[in-house]
């Protein structure tokens, strides 16, 4: 696979992003075309001693930062790195695209430049979350706040085949429709038709599901508009962060908290890494003609690396042809989702 990755994307590059892309080389046998400054990334690699083997540059200086407003991808800032990558990608020089950047310029980039699927109305961010019982996917994690019901089981409908073909191997991935409650008659006027509409789908669909039921693993897909998905997002992740925080300052009260850190010491690495999003890549934009996936902003290296993995096994379970054949069958059927 090739993976085209944007070397100054997010608040660690070009650093992280090199380092994460060599590693990804190294273990997966990835070939990665980093975008950006070449001269920047070379003497960067070369002070950290860092192989570029396995790696391609398209050479290009400018930078959307995280302030830069998102439609500036298309303006402004054309020739940026994250904007040459998804270029590239449109053009056929990679199978897919990493990158730690703006999220809201990746969106409308991916729009604009990558473009849609031909019966996808709307983009959305399925940002994947450990849970106790695996990865689950929510969707969407804030690309569409407002949402109609025909949106939602899009959403549905994709996350499904991401979460069955790359993340379940193969195992028919269980959709839940987030709610205040799981009886089939909660919600507003968007939850209840968008119920009715999953109740008609081939999906494995369970029904609602309540937030507290997320981190125990209760569906594989959880769908939501982008408000109370990012809203559920950003609890999960300060809820995890917190915990963390509270067992280090457990462990390191006293001299003999600290002995007994060293007891545990290994259940606790496995306890960490559960909840770290690190292992999970990213999350993939799904809706667009090519595999993109949009890691965290302040991701390390070994996040990059696994970004870079997952966006390859994105490439390689045909998700997108998958999805192009459901809108297919839906547009013959009179079934869309309102584009």
């Amino acid at each position: 696979m090739r993976i085209i990755v944007d070397a100054f994307g997010g608040d660690n590059a070009p650093l992280e992003i090199i380092k994460g892309a060599a590693m990804a080389v190294k273990e997966y046998g990835h070939t990665v075309i980093l975008t950006g400054n070449e001269a920047v990334i070379r003497k960067t690699a070369e002070d950290n001693g860092i192989a570029l083997d396995g790696m391609e540059f398209i050479d290009c200086d400018d930078v959307i930062t995280m302030h830069d407003a998102p439609r500036s991808i298309l303006r402004e800032h054309k020739s940026c790195s994250m904007a040459v990558g998804m270029k590239a990608l449109a053009d056929g020089t990679g199978d897919a695209f990493v990158s730690a950047g703006n999220t809201g310029a990746l969106l409308v980039g991916g729009t604009f430049l990558v473009k849609r699927i031909k019966g996808v109305s709307r983009a959305a961010l399925a940002a994947i979350m450990p849970t106790n019982d695996g990865p689950v996917m929510m969707v969407d994690a804030g690309a569409n706040v407002e949402c109609r019901p025909e949106m939602l089981r899009r959403f549905a409908q994709m996350g499904s085949i991401y979460m069955t073909d790359v993340m379940g191997n193969g195992k028919q991935a269980r959709v839940g429709l987030l709610n205040v409650g799981t009886e089939d008659e909660k919600g507003g006027e968007l939850q209840q038709k968008t119920f009715a509409l999953l109740k008609e789908t081939d999906l494995n669909f369970i029904g609602n599901v309540e937030a507290r039921q997320v981190p125990f693993g209760e569906a594989d897909v959880v769908v939501a508009d982008g408000f109370a998905g990012n809203t559920l997002l950003k609890t999960m992740e300060g809820t995890a962060d917190l915990i963390v925080q509270k067992i280090k300052g457990v462990f390191n009260s006293n001299p003999m908290t600290k002995i007994a850190y060293l007891l545990v010491q290994s259940k606790m690495k496995a306890f960490k890494k559960l909840l770290s999003t690190d292992e999970y890549g990213g999350a993939p934009l799904l809706g667009l003609k090519k595999p993109v996936i949009k890691t965290h902003g302040n991701s390390k290296a070994n996040a990059v690396k696994n970004a870079i993995r997952v966006a390859a096994e994105f490439a390689a379970a045909d998700v997108i042809g998958k999805i192009e054949a459901v809108v297919a069958a839906d547009a013959d059927e009179g079934a869309d989702d309102g584009e």
